[in-house]
């Protein structure tokens, strides 16, 4: 007799628009698709909120007109994966993304805000963004109130890892003029 072994269902971006198209979810479920699973989101507390309302903010006031900000919106990263970033400063582009959600390429700068998420977000979040070519992410660490700088991506993992408290300051890479205190954020 055979013995057969179940196997999660594995969906691409494709399937995955086409279901929410045809309204098999809510519009109020929050979900994102990685690597062809579709995965259920933490809620988000008021702490998680406020500091991406902060982030929002503090890069819109400093960045301006340079830069597309995106806040939650889906990412386009293989073709089995979507996942919905805290914050995304994108190249501008006149179109704002209208016809594609923004690629790795896009990405200057990706943010996850993280409190009961995080080791969701260190395990599979941020390698699935080394594993795209994503330059440069941070990840504000609510429950250790400090941020972690990752860069330098290597297949799955960042080459570099840099972790700054409160008494820190933040500079873009890829604006090394724009600064921005971590207490300002914690």
């Amino acid at each position: 007799m055979k013995t057969l072994t179940p196997h999660p269902k594995k969906f691409s971006r494709d399937i995955y628009h086409k279901m929410a198209e045809s309204a098999i979810f809510q519009e109020s479920d929050r979900l994102e698709l990685i690597k062809g699973e579709i995965i259920e989101m933490s809620p988000v507390g008021l702490r998680h909120a406020s500091c991406v309302k902060k982030l929002n903010y503090l890069l819109t006031k400093k960045l301006g007109d340079q830069i597309i900000l995106g806040v939650q919106d889906p990412i386009k990263l293989n073709n089995d994966s979507e996942p919905q970033p805290d914050l995304v400063i994108l190249k501008y582009r006149p179109d704002f993304y209208a016809n594609e959600h923004p690629k790795p390429e896009d990405i200057l700068l990706l943010i996850e805000v993280s409190d009961s998420s995080i080791e969701y977000d260190k395990n599979v979040k941020i390698p699935l963004y080394a594993e795209n070519q994503i330059s440069e992410v941070w990840l504000v660490n609510l429950n250790d109130n400090c941020v972690e700088i990752h860069q330098k991506p290597y297949q799955n993992y960042y080459q570099s890892i840099q972790k700054l408290s409160v008494i820190n300051i933040i500079s873009l890479s890829n604006f090394p003029e724009v600064e921005i205190k971590i207490s300002e954020l914690l």
